[in-house]
């Protein structure tokens, strides 16, 4: 008997230490992956993974290489901090390393048989920073919404885009330079094989980014190789639908593979070596760019993973043919602007657009006497605004889904004696209103900043869930009509508006019709 009262005693003991433990942590706090057992950390009733590696790390002789499946595991993987970011000039609250090549989950879900939407963030940076642990990409308020929200790491700079001609014998695709577009379709395998078991659908993933994020989801709608990894793409300020060129422009930056290789000779001699085994014994902050404009830093069109001109692409109605939202920002182009002597930037349009840059100029209302607004507008355009604009039409004309089109004009009232420092939206100030981290100080943040936040969070995710971002409480937001052209605009409250300087965006679109000729090709590569 008294065995007995024993027995019960610890039984009892056992369920009572188990359902504290029960009620101690989430239900899906601890998964299985395809690699092994993941244990993540609950916050209220989401529970993140940060660091899951869905590649082996690129170091070694895997440096330069298409990126390799990630390695099992034995036991339980803590995955509850953020890996360090790619190598790079930046500086990530992660820090920095060459092994980068990891992903984050936030999920809202209760059991893996909920099959919620998924969003999957591609930071900017201009290909040479960036990096999933910035505060700014924080998941927890678009996760709030329903959706599962994933941060994917990718390679930037010369360890993430280096063309050669010795790595593209090695390639069995005979190709070099997009590793880190590579990596990223990488991910989202990783995504599409796994996420069940986080509670996610991978019939149901959106793409997302801004900036070389947003450039990098234009380039993944285009590429075969990322057929069927997405259902949806959200573009912020991106899009790549430029013509190629020798030397790189905003807005022309996309390289044919035989001149990166060419680049990319001149760039392993810059070492003192003559080969790429003798490189890929140097550590890999030799490879941290000094300047942003090194060769080997950009996607490149290399007739695999981008086939072609973008442009000519979905002329052909070659690309996958998902729903996108994509749109741009008002002063994109104080950020790019950098020449302040006004007539030094008009010579530089002259250099820039040749023999279209007096009716540039006249389009856009350029002045000789001061660089304003008109000038940004321009470069805005010819950078971020066109390639929206043209995706926009293109899909339109010769695909089958829906293209929503938006324009960002969220900003206080500038004096007039303060436009040279800036009147509109800049560069990437749409990404705090749609992760919804606005400052919550009330001096630099007004009503109208969060009902602008609460509405593009709402359509963003609407979107995500079911290819439509519209919802009975919202604006209506039209489907892109070739015939109409309207756009959402963003500005102190959502509404409904024409293209922005369309007369000077046909302008800007017959500019890029003659660098597709001969004539317009031959000018720029001279």
């Amino acid at each position: 008997m008294k065995n007995y009262f024993y027995a019960v005693a610890i039984t009892l003991a056992a369920l009572l230490t188990f359902e504290l433990h029960a009620a101690s942590n989430h239900p899906m706090e601890t998964i299985t992956v395809e690699q092994g057992l993941l244990q993540g950390s609950s916050q209220d009733k989401i529970t993140v993974f940060k660091g899951i590696p869905f590649a082996k790390p690129p170091v070694g002789e895997l440096r330069w290489q298409a990126p390799k499946p990630a390695d099992k595991w034995q036991g339980i993987k803590k995955v509850t901090k953020f890996a360090a970011g790619c190598m790079q000039g930046g500086n990530p609250p992660s820090g920095k390393s060459e092994d980068c090549l990891y992903l984050n989950v936030w999920t809202p879900a209760q059991s893996s048989a909920e099959k919620l939407p998924v969003m999957v963030w591609i930071y900017g940076g201009g290909f040479s920073f960036g990096a999933t642990s910035e505060p700014m990409f924080n998941g927890v308020k678009l996760t709030e919404k329903g959706v599962i929200f994933v941060s994917i790491a990718y390679r930037v700079g010369q360890l993430g885009f280096l063309a050669h001609p010795e790595l593209s014998a090695e390639s069995e695709n005979n190709v070099s330079g997009n590793y880190g577009l590579l990596d990223q379709i990488a991910a989202l395998k990783w995504i599409k094989q796994n996420i069940a078991a986080f509670g996610g659908n991978p019939d149901n993933i959106t793409i997302f980014g801004e900036s070389a994020g947003a450039i990098s989801v234009s380039m993944l709608a285009a590429s075969p190789v990322a057929k069927g990894l997405f259902q949806k793409a959200i573009s912020q300020s991106g899009g790549s639908f430029g013509p190629t060129r020798k030397i790189n422009y905003p807005g022309e930056n996309m390289t044919m593979l035989e001149q990166a290789e060419i680049q990319g000779v001149e760039y392993v001699k810059s070492f003192g070596v003559n080969s790429i085994a003798e490189l890929r014994k140097m550590d890999a902050q030799t490879f941290i760019p000094k300047q942003w404009s090194m060769p080997g830093g950009w996607p490149i069109v290399d007739g695999y993973v981008i086939p072609g001109d973008q442009f000519r692409l979905y002329e052909q109605g070659k690309f996958n043919d998902v729903k996108v939202m994509a749109g741009y920002n008002s002063d994109e182009g104080a950020s790019f602007v950098w020449e302040k002597d006004p007539q030094k930037f008009i010579q530089a349009l002259h250099t820039r657009f040749g023999p279209f840059a007096p009716q540039l100029i006249q389009a856009y209302s350029v002045s000789d006497k001061e660089i304003t607004r008109s000038a940004r507008n321009l470069i805005r355009d010819v950078a971020f605004g066109w390639h929206s604009w043209s995706w926009a039409r293109l899909q339109t004309k010769n695909g089958n889904s829906p293209f929503y089109l938006y324009f960002f004009d969220q900003h206080p009232e500038h004096p007039k004696e303060s436009s040279q420092y800036g009147y509109g939206s800049p560069h990437a100030q749409d990404i705090a209103y749609v992760f919804q981290q606005l400052d919550p100080n009330p001096v630099n943040t007004s009503k109208s900043d969060w009902l602008i936040s609460e509405a593009m969070a709402s359509y963003w995710t609407n979107f995500a869930k079911t290819g439509d971002p519209n919802a009975e409480h919202l604006t209506p937001w039209p489907v892109f009509d070739n015939q109409n052209q309207q756009v959402m605009r963003f500005q102190q409250s959502p509404k409904v508006g024409p293209v922005p300087d369309r007369k000077a965006l046909k302008v800007m679109d017959e500019y890029f019709k003659w660098r597709r000729t001969d004539e317009g090709s031959a000018w720029v590569n001279q």
